[in-house]
């Protein structure tokens, strides 16, 4: 077997063509295999800051966050060399090849108001079940996302466990509620969505529609692979959602060859805005809070973020 090497740095690109190639699913033989890596340049964005104290169920969720009012979002894992996580790296150009897996629901948990996974690999009309392992309610919002424009998919409310036992939020139970169960179903030719939580907007989660089976979500080093894909010429994509837009590169396949690239995202610019970043003076921190006489008992019990802050 032979291997292939390449290593490019591509310029993003707003978005993708919205014109879907039909799939048609068959036996691959002889196929070839891309395999590589995506990092990132430069430094990466502090994280994104939210009040825990203007939102609601500021006890149980502030169980994650820095200790001092503020919850953290971190739209970007990078690892020592540059790896970045979380990226959706897929084919487009390709017309026949091996089956979709057996489909499933896209299954989004939600425990300790996180939404997990971040990142979400999905077939256009595929269903999504969402369940709420939380003892408080939320409220979950899917934007359609594009560079022309964004529309609301759905607007759910999340309930929890009837039989979550009740004021015993600090015991840290979690039992699933019903799932609230729907279907993925993007127009105008868009390819990404947004999970938000109504009641905690610092709960996030974001999706990518595929057309065909030749994708990955990147690991902790940023690393991917594609196999089993017939022999032709491709165009290579990877997005990520921290970043505005999409990199792609053309590929040549060869029969039981692997080829193995190398693509660099540009150092991301820093999107927070004012009501997205930590202050020691913000109004209703906890500090200024309890200048006032108001006391506020966050305990950090399952993940300090206290250290983020500073990166």
């Amino acid at each position: 077997m032979r291997f292939a090497l390449r290593f490019i740095t591509i310029g993003l690109t707003l978005g993708l063509s919205t014109t879907a190639f039909a799939y048609t699913e068959s036996t691959v033989t002889n196929g070839g295999t891309i395999t590589g890596k995506v990092t990132l340049s430069g430094k990466e964005p502090p994280p994104l800051a939210f009040s825990l104290i203007t939102n609601n169920d500021t006890e149980f969720c502030g169980r994650i966050s820095t200790g001092t009012g503020w919850r953290l979002v971190d739209e970007f894992q990078v690892s020592p060399d540059g790896g970045l996580q979380y990226a959706v790296v897929f084919l487009e150009g390709i017309t026949q090849g091996k089956p979709f897996p057996e489909t499933q629901p896209a299954q989004v948990m939600v425990e300790d108001c996180v939404f997990t996974p971040w990142v979400l690999a999905v077939r256009d009309s595929q269903p999504i079940h969402i369940v709420n392992m939380d003892p408080i309610i939320h409220d979950v919002l899917i934007y359609e996302t594009a560079p022309f424009g964004t529309k609301v998919m759905l607007h759910r409310p999340l309930r929890l466990n009837p039989f979550h036992p009740k004021n015993l939020l600090g015991d840290h139970q979690h039992n699933p509620g019903e799932a609230m169960i729907d279907t993925i179903q993007l127009t105008q030719g868009r390819r990404t969505f947004f999970l938000e939580c109504g009641f905690h907007p610092y709960m996030q989660a974001w999706g990518l529609a595929v057309h065909n089976p030749y994708y990955a979500v990147t690991d902790k080093e940023g690393h991917f692979t594609l196999p089993d894909i017939p022999e032709g010429v491709y165009k290579l994509v990877a997005w990520h959602p921290g970043m505005a837009g999409f990199l792609d590169m053309k590929v040549v396949v060869l029969a039981n060859e692997t080829m193995t690239t190398r693509m660099e995202f540009p150092e991301p610019r820093d999107r927070r805005m004012a009501h997205t970043t930590m202050s020691e003076t913000y109004r209703f921190g906890t500090r200024a809070l309890e200048r006032e006489g108001r006391k506020i008992d966050i305990q950090v019990t399952h993940e300090d973020q206290g250290h983020q802050g500073s990166h």
